[in-house]
């Protein structure tokens, strides 16, 4: 063994070692005797299988002991139940000290791995449960594959955390299945917020060979793999081309790349350039360059960036900072929602689904309330179309949700939440009628964006059960949810709070009941960045354009125009009234809102003729890297005030914020890490927001 792998290994220290637990099974049909290796860490499904350094070698000492046998007819892979491996065991990633330790855990990987298809007797992956990364990839070096039905997860998100599928995946699937499927798994899915598929698409994109249901998997999966092994069955693929339909996935997979993260993101390009090149290499060169590839990006600060992410989302975002002790929360087993229309409809459905509890929803006249009702059970219906909820699931969803013209239908719901116009008076008033029917201990949510949660409930019997329950739009897409504990909101509120965001599978970061919270303030103070180089004389669609280097979803007029130009004012005179010594109103902004202008950009994805018309004015234009500079350098100004100010814990919740709730690429790893990389924290404040390696607990 080599010196840089004892080194891994002793980084690795901490490592959850998963076991291959080797057996002899006899195949029916008297196929004769094959091993049958169980991947298996020792915990239940919440802790998955993964391969570190340790893993690897127990790996691998199974398949030496079975290469070393003459009496066996095949070799089979599976997991644990529900389980079947998910990947490189990343805990002791960040540790890893020197190119070459980096590049002999790649080369370990590769080298254990490709044993399974080179053994002198076939090698089965029998798909049991979920498979990412490096599960995956133990799977592609088998010479079959079959997957469960009931498999939830399968992925290569390598590319999503800073990486490359590195033992074998950016040569073998292309190979497999060819370059524009394969290009999905590696590149598209991971870009679209880490998408994963399931056991059926597995099996239809040609990955596996057979698929069977899950409650006799494993033994149909035998018995198959005997058939296959007494020549019964014969697995036949479709010949890759590796010609221009190899080269035209390539290049609209790179466009799409481009046009998306704009070189901000080396990792993507890097897995575009292996699956071009796998199609003329060899195997030992395809996984040489793979080693390469994982070498120097474990080295790199994008990899740093993508760990510290994925630790806030998956970590960080399941046990919330501030949070009082579960055991205060109350039950919900009702939901009344005021309002009908889009955002209540969003809501309305998002509780029935989740809760699977009564929503009724209210509005001011029957045509509103129809048309909120109606949309509700239109989504319910488009949802069984595509095979989300069978019939008796759609007819109990549509029968969850009901309208009702007066608030006394809320006098039995636990947790009522308003979606009204944002004007302060309005929501008070709305407050005031709700409390006149619902019980005394009921929760009154609010789902504004921008006002105080404190003023709102001033003048309520009972202001202690009013919290903010902000969602962020499309509510069935970002996980954030901003909950806002008022002056005067008590500790049973806020644990029912999120609980209730617990059920609804939303990311709850806890915030002080401050102008904007955190999302909108952030973004606001971004966009008016954008919007004051715009008044300056600066070109509308240069200034879009200085932040493309970022790789954001959406340039900042086109945020503009997703949030809609009036929410957006109304949020910036907000803030402006707040700080109006940090936050401008740009008068151009609130010229387009005053004309009735919905869109900045036309269909034709230029800026709209009037609207650039109403963006003239100023003599003094700035370019494309001075206005990413001032508005990066503002951003860190504001965010060193909200922690001062103690708008949420700590640097790592507006992390968590701007990744859940306005899709800050997950690549730069959090605005606050981003900042200190670039030194812009330390050239505005002083100093860093983290000491040292940045840690989302």
């Amino acid at each position: 063994m080599s010196s840089a792998i004892e080194q891994a290994r002793e980084l690795f220290a901490d490592e959850v070692v998963t076991r291959a637990l080797a057996r002899d099974v006899q195949l029916p049909y008297g196929a004769g005797t094959a091993v049958l290796i169980t991947l298996d860490n020792g915990h239940d499904h919440t802790k998955p299988n993964t391969f570190g350094p340790a893993g690897l070698l127990s790996l691998d000492a199974a398949i030496e002991a079975a290469r070393a046998r003459t009496d066996i007819v095949a070799v089979a892979v599976t997991g644990k139940p529900f389980i079947f491996a998910v990947g490189a065991d990343l805990t002791g990633v960040p540790l890893l000290q020197t190119r070459e330790q980096a590049h002999a855990i790649g080369k370990l990987g590769h080298d254990v791995f490709r044993k399974l298809g080179e053994l002198h007797v076939p090698t089965f992956a029998f798909i049991n449960g979920a498979a990412m990364g490096g599960g995956v990839e133990v799977a592609l070096h088998c010479t079959y594959r079959t997957v469960s039905s009931g498999v939830p997860a399968f992925a290569l998100p390598e590319a999503f955390l800073g990486l490359v599928p590195g033992w074998g995946g950016t040569y073998l699937l292309p190979r497999l299945i060819g370059a524009e499927k394969a290009l999905k798994l590696i590149i598209d899915n991971p870009l679209a917020q880490n998408r994963t598929i399931k056991g059926p698409k597995v099996r239809e994109l040609g990955i596996a060979d057979a698929m069977f249901e899950p409650a006799d998997f494993v033994e149909e999966s035998l018995r198959w793999a005997a058939r296959v092994v007494t020549g019964e069955v014969t697995v036949e693929r479709p010949e890759v081309d590796t010609g221009a339909a190899w080269d035209q996935a390539v290049n609209n997979a790179r466009f799409a790349v481009e046009g998306k993260l704009h070189g901000a993101a080396p990792a993507p390009l890097r897995a575009l350039d292996l699956v071009d090149a796998a199609r003329t290499r060899t195997r030992d060169e395809g996984f040489a360059a793979e080693d390469d590839a994982l070498a120097d990006l474990i080295m790199s600060d994008e990899l740093t960036a993508g760990l510290y992410a994925f630790d806030l989302v998956q970590k960080r975002a399941r046990r919330p900072a501030g949070a009082p002790d579960r055991s205060l929360a109350r039950p919900v087993t009702k939901v009344g929602v005021v309002g009908a229309g889009l955002m209540a409809g969003q809501l309305a459905l998002l509780f029935a689904r989740r809760l699977n509890v009564p929503v009724v929803m209210t509005d001011l006249d029957q045509e509103r309330l129809d048309k909120g009702v109606g949309y509700v059970h239109g989504e319910v219906d488009r949802l069984h179309a595509k095979g989300r909820v069978s019939a008796d699931a759609a007819n109990r969803l549509k029968g969850l949700v009901t309208g009702s013209l007066t608030k006394d239908a809320f006098a039995d719901a636990d947790f009522v939440i308003e979606a009204v116009f944002e004007r302060m008076d309005v929501k008070r008033q709305v407050f005031a009628e709700v409390e006149a029917v619902v019980s005394p201990d009921a929760v009154l949510a609010t789902n504004t964006s921008s006002l105080s949660i404190t003023e709102m409930a001033a003048d309520l019997r009972h202001p202690e059960r009013v919290v903010g329950f902000h969602f962020f739009n499309p509510v069935a897409v970002l996980p954030l949810l901003e909950i806002v504990r008022g002056e005067r909101t008590d500790d049973a509120t806020l644990a029912t709070a999120f609980a209730t965001a617990k059920g609804l599978k939303k990311t709850a970061v806890l915030c002080k009941d401050a102008p904007a919270f955190v999302v909108n303030r952030l973004l606001t103070l971004f966009m008016g960045e954008v919007l004051g180089a715009v008044e300056e004389g600066t070109d509308p669609e240069v200034a879009d354009r200085a932040v493309a280097p970022l790789g954001l979803p959406m340039s900042p007029l086109l945020l503009l125009q997703l949030v809609g130009p009036a929410v957006a004012l109304h949020v910036a005179e907000t803030l402006h009234a707040a700080f109006p010594d940090r936050f401008a109103v740009s008068e151009q902004h609130r010229r387009m809102v005053e004309a009735g202008k919905t869109a900045v950009y036309g269909p034709d994805f230029q800026i709209d003729p009037e609207v650039r018309a109403l963006f003239t004015g100023g003599g003094t234009p700035s370019g494309e890297a001075d206005i990413l500079d001032r508005a990066l350098r503002a951003l860190a100004r504001e965010i060193r005030i909200m922690l001062d100010e103690g708008v949420v814990a700590e640097p790592a919740d507006i992390d968590l914020c701007l990744i859940s709730g306005a899709g800050w690429p997950f690549h730069l790893g959090g605005i606050t890490p981003y900042l200190d990389r670039t030194g812009i924290s330390e050239k505005v404040n002083g100093a860093p927001f983290h000491q040292g390696r940045p840690k989302a607990l």
